[in-house]
C-alpha cells in the first residue's frame, strides 16, 4: 500500500483499492476467449511463402492453452502474410504428438530444456520474416493485432520494437508498456486498470514491453544479440533487449491498437520465492549490473508514475476544441491533427479534451497514432474538473476557436496559471461573420459580427500568443491589437505531387462540407449558376461535391451534371483525375484547406479573391480568380483548352503549398512559440 500511495497517489490508489473489492466474472465476454476445454480436432494455420511476420511461441506443456493460442490466430488472421513458429522446450505432455498435425505450424523441438530465452533464440533462427513477433503460449490475440504492430513500425520511422495492450482474460489492463527505475526496478503501467481509459488509449514511446507480445526487426534482433542468455532461464531478458534496442538509437513502443489477452503466471507462477518466477529477483541484479550507466538518466525509485511516465518528454501540452478532429471532415481538422503530430515529433506529451465530449473508437486511435490522449466522455465528463486536477503539470493550453476559447481561457489561468495559454483563431470569426453580413444586407447578422469583434479581440489581448493562418489576417491583428502577439500558423499539407497529365483529366470538384456557411453558399451558386452555364458550352461535363451533405439539401440542390457523393475517406482518385478545383467562395475568413488540398495534387484551382485572400497566389500565375458566373465558365474553358496553362498552373500551386504550407514551415512555428 505504502508503495502505491508514492507511485499513484492517494487518490489513485483508493481507486485502485475500490476496484479490487468490486466483484467482477472471471472473463470479459467482449473479448471473446476460447475455451481451454475445447476437444481436439486438426487445424491449419495460415501458410506464406515469402512471410513477412514470423510468430514465435516457446512452450514448455500447457498444451491447452498452446491450442488456444494457436487458434486464435488461425482465426483473426492478419492483412500481412506470417508464419507461426513453436518451439517446443521438451514438454512433458502430449504437446509434440499433438502440434505435428496442426497443417501450416512449423514446429521445432529443443534437445533438452532449454528455457524461454534460449527458445526464442532458437526459433529466432530458423525465422524467414523481416518482422519477428515473440509471443507467449498463454495469450489468446484478437481481431488486427499483427497488422497494429506492423502499422506502427510503418508509422514510426524511428521505432525499434512494438509492444501490445495486454489485458486479463477478466478484461482489466495487465500491461500499457512498462517503466525502468533507476535501482532496475519495473513497473507494469496500467495494471489492474480499465483497458479503455484513455491514458492508455494512445502510442507512446516506453522502456519496454513485455516479451509476452512483442514485435522487433530480425535484422536488428539480430545485430543487438537477440535475448540475452545471461537471464537464462527467464525473466529481464525483454526489457534488457528494449534497452540495447534504445542504445543502438531506435524507441520502443506501446501500441494500443494491438490487443493480446495474457493469462499472466500459466507459464511461469507468480511466486517470487519458488519455481521460475524466483529468477525475476535475481536477474534484476544482473540487469543492473550490466546497464548501470543508462539507469543513471531512468527516474529515481518511488517517482510518481504520472512523472516517471513523462521523464523524457519536453511537456505536456492541453489543445481543446468544439469536437474531436477527423481529418476527412474539414480543413481544420486536418491542421490540427497535424499540429499533434508535429507537437508530439518535438517531444510534447498532448491531450485533446472535445469540448461537446465525443470521440469516436476511430477518431482516438487516429489521435492516439499522433501520441495524443483523448479526454472524452466517459471518462472525463467535467473539463473544469480535470484542470483542477491536472492544470499543474501542463507547459502550455492551446484553445482553438473564440467561441471555445472564451468557456476556457480563465480556468486555464486559474488552475495552470504556470501555462503558456495560445489561442488558435483557425480563422478570424468576426471576419467571416462581418462579410457574410455584408453579403446579406443582414441587419441582425451585422450586430452579431460586431459582437463576435470585441469579444475575439478581447480574447486576443488576455493570451500570451495568437495563431492567426494568413499574413492578411496577421496584418488586421497588427492594427486592431498591436500589443498582441501574434504568430503565423497556416494550413500544413503534404506535397502530394501530380500524377497525372493534363490529356487524361476531366471533370471538375468542390471539396467542404455543407455545414460551414460559407461552403453552403458556394454549393447553391455552384447549383443555381455556375453549372448550368458551364454545361450550355459543355454539356457532358460534371462537377462532384467531395463533402457532408443532408439528404434534405442535396433534394433541392440536384441538377443536371451536379453529382454529391459526400464525405470520401481519400481525395487522391478524385484529384488524380479531375480537370480543375473550383472555390467560389462568396465570403469567409483564414486560408482555405480545399485550395491547398487540391494544390497539394498539383489540381489547379478556378477562384474569387476572397478564396484565396492571404494565400499568396497569383492570378494566372498560380490561380485563376473568378468575380462571377461567366468568370468561371471562361476559366474552365481555359483550362481545358490551354495545355500550356494548365501545366504552368499546377507546377506554381504545387511550389506555392511547399513554400508557405508545408510541415516544415508549421513546425517553425510552434518550436519558435514553445521554446
Amino acid at each position: 500500500m505504502r508503495g502505491s500511495i508514492a507511485l499513484r497517489g492517494w487518490r489513485d490508489t483508493l481507486a485502485r483499492v475500490t476496484q479490487e473489492l468490486r466483484h467482477r466474472p472471471a472473463t470479459d465476454d467482449t473479448l471473446h476467449l476460447l475455451p481451454l476445454d475445447q476437444p481436439f480436432t486438426p487445424f491449419a494455420l495460415p501458410v506464406a511463402d515469402t512471410p513477412r511476420v514470423s510468430i514465435i511461441i516457446p512452450v514448455h506443456g500447457k498444451l491447452a492453452w498452446t491450442l488456444a493460442c494457436l487458434r486464435s490466430i488461425a482465426l483473426h488472421g492478419a492483412e500481412s502474410p506470417f508464419e507461426v513458429i513453436v518451439v517446443d522446450d521438451s514438454s512433458p505432455d502430449d504437446t509434440v504428438a499433438t502440434l505435428t498435425q496442426i497443417d501450416g505450424l512449423q514446429l521445432l523441438r529443443n534437445p533438452r530444456n532449454l528455457g524461454f530465452i534460449d527458445s526464442c533464440n532458437a526459433g529466432a533462427e530458423t525465422a524467414r520474416g523481416e518482422f519477428l513477433c515473440f509471443l507467449n503460449n498463454d495469450t489468446q490475440v484478437t481481431p488486427h493485432w499483427l497488422d497494429a504492430l506492423l502499422r506502427c513500425f510503418a508509422q514510426r520511422d524511428d521505432c525499434g520494437i512494438a509492444g501490445s495492450r495486454l489485458v486479463y482474460p477478466d478484461g482489466r489492463l495487465q500491461e500499457a508498456g512498462g517503466l525502468v527505475f533507476a535501482d532496475g526496478s519495473c513497473w507494469n503501467l496500467g495494471r489492474f486498470e480499465a483497458r479503455d481509459a484513455p491514458a492508455y488509449r494512445y502510442r507512446r514511446a516506453t522502456d519496454y514491453v513485455s516479451g509476452a507480445a512483442l514485435m522487433i526487426r530480425q535484422a536488428l534482433f539480430r545485430k543487438v544479440g537477440g535475448f540475452d542468455a545471461r537471464y537464462a532461464p527467464a525473466y529481464y531478458e525483454d526489457v534488457d533487449l528494449a534497452f540495447a534496442v534504445r542504445q543502438a538509437k531506435w524507441r520502443v513502443y506501446y501500441e494500443p491498437t494491438s490487443t493480446v489477452i495474457h493469462c499472466e503466471g500459466i507459464t511461469s507462477g507468480t511466486d517470487l520465492d519458488h519455481g521460475i518466477k524466483r529468477h525475476q529477483v535475481i536477474n534484476q541484479a544482473s540487469f543492473v549490473d550490466k546497464w548501470q550507466a543508462e539507469l543513471g538518466t531512468q527516474p529515481p525509485a518511488g517517482t510518481p508514475l504520472q512523472r516517471a511516465l513523462r521523464w523524457r518528454s519536453r511537456g505536456c501540452i492541453l489543445l481543446v476544441d468544439s469536437r474531436t478532429p477527423e481529418p476527412t471532415r474539414d480543413s481544420g481538422s486536418l491542421r490540427l491533427s497535424a499540429m499533434l503530430r508535429l507537437l508530439g515529433e518535438q517531444g510534447w506529451s498532448t491531450c485533446f479534451l472535445p469540448d461537446d465530449g465525443q470521440a469516436s473508437a476511430e477518431e482516438i486511435n487516429a489521435l492516439g497514432a499522433v501520441g495524443c490522449e483523448v479526454l472524452g466522455k466517459p471518462w472525463v465528463t467535467d473539463a473544469h474538473d480535470w484542470l483542477r486536477r491536472h492544470g499543474h503539470r501542463l507547459h502550455a493550453v492551446i484553445l482553438c476557436r473564440h467561441t471555445v476559447a472564451g468557456q476556457y481561457a480563465a480556468p486555464v489561468r486559474r488552475y495552470a496559471p504556470q501555462a503558456r495559454l495560445l489561442f488558435d483563431t483557425v480563422d478570424l470569426h468576426f471576419l467571416r461573420e462581418q462579410r457574410a453580413a455584408e453579403l446579406t444586407g443582414n441587419a441582425s447578422m451585422a450586430r452579431q459580427a460586431e459582437a463576435a469583434e470585441r469579444s475575439e479581440l478581447a480574447l486576443i489581448e488576455t493570451c500570451d500568443v495568437t495563431f492567426v493562418v494568413s499574413p492578411h489576417e496577421q496584418a488586421i491583428l497588427a492594427k486592431r491589437c498591436p500589443q498582441a502577439r501574434v504568430e503565423l500558423l497556416s494550413n500544413i499539407h503534404e506535397v502530394h505531387g501530380c500524377n497525372r497529365p493534363h490529356a487524361q483529366r476531366q471533370d471538375l470538384v468542390f471539396i467542404g462540407g455543407f455545414g460551414h456557411p460559407p461552403n453552403s453558399d458556394a454549393i447553391r451558386w455552384i447549383a443555381s449558376e455556375i453549372l448550368p452555364r458551364l454545361r450550355e458550352v459543355l454539356p457532358e461535363l460534371r462537377l462532384h461535391v467531395l463533402g457532408d451533405l443532408p439528404a434534405a439539401a442535396r433534394s433541392e440542390l440536384s441538377c443536371p451534371g451536379l453529382e454529391f457523393h459526400g464525405r470520401v475517406a481519400d481525395l487522391a482518385p478524385w484529384l488524380d483525375s479531375c480537370l480543375a478545383s473550383l472555390a467560389p467562395l462568396r465570403f469567409g475568413a483564414g486560408v482555405k484547406g480545399k485550395i491547398n488540398m487540391a494544390m497539394s495534387f498539383g489540381v489547379p484551382v478556378i477562384a474569387t479573391p476572397i478564396a484565396v485572400e492571404g494565400m499568396q497566389l497569383d492570378d494566372g500565375m498560380d490561380v485563376l480568380l473568378a468575380s462571377d458566373a461567366d468568370d468561371f465558365v471562361n476559366g474552365v474553358l481555359r483550362m481545358q483548352r490551354d495545355e500550356a496553362l494548365w501545366n504552368k498552373l499546377s507546377a506554381h500551386g504545387l511550389d506555392n503549398v511547399r513554400r508557405h504550407f508545408s510541415v516544415a514551415a508549421a513546425a517553425a512555428t510552434l518550436r519558435r512559440v514553445l521554446d
